[in-house]
């Protein structure tokens, strides 16, 4: 079973990153929830959303990077929020977890705030297509070389996904789907759900 790990830190989008989550779980693909630590965090593994809603992590990134530092995840995915963006982009072990990601062929993934604030602040974004919250693409401080798609909703570059804004967080998680879990179960998923 394919597994994937969806990065909350406080002050996280709370569809950006739930609807990953549940659209990937329905598509029986394994989903591993991992708080990010930052300053504002009280308990290792809760985190609350940029509306104020508490949720409570499978696992804490201390215990994620146990378990998962060298027996990577299928995909890994940055939801946005300014806020949970930047306090993604403060975390360095986990900039160099989605690097290593990244250079193993596995999916990295970021909505909204995350691909300017996140992987701006990695390689990751150079030679590739990608886009972000409307005018935040300056915010990427490594991105020489790449091409900034920001008309685009969702930029698929190999294993590189991006989208631009909660708005698109559907089609972001259905991207992801196509990708880990097929067409067919992908076509299944559009019947059930009453997406098409």
């Amino acid at each position: 079973m394919k597994k994937v790990a969806v990065f909350f830190a406080d002050g996280f989008e709370m569809i950006e990153a739930l609807s990953p989550v549940d659209y990937l779980r329905r598509a029986k693909v394994e989903v591993i929830t991992v708080a990010v630590p930052s300053s504002t965090m009280k308990e290792k593994n809760a985190v609350t959303s940029s509306h104020n809603v508490q949720i409570k992590t499978d696992m804490s990134f201390e215990e994620y990077m146990a378990e998962f530092s060298e027996n990577l995840p299928d995909a890994v995915v940055c939801p946005g929020g300014s806020n949970g963006a930047k306090n993604l982009s403060n975390c360095p072990e986990l900039l160099a977890h989605l690097e290593k990601c990244y250079a193993q062929g596995k999916i990295v993934s970021a909505i909204c705030a995350s691909p300017a604030v996140v992987l701006g602040k990695t390689s990751l974004l150079k030679g590739k297509k990608w886009t972000c919250y409307p005018g935040m693409s300056d915010c990427a401080e490594k991105s020489d070389g790449s091409f900034f798609e920001g008309e685009k909703r969702v930029v698929v570059d190999g294993n590189l996904v991006t989208a631009c804004a909660c708005g698109t967080s559907e089609e972001f998680a259905m991207a992801l789907c196509d990708l880990l879990a097929g067409k067919t179960e992908c076509e299944r998923l559009e019947k059930s759900c009453c997406l098409r």
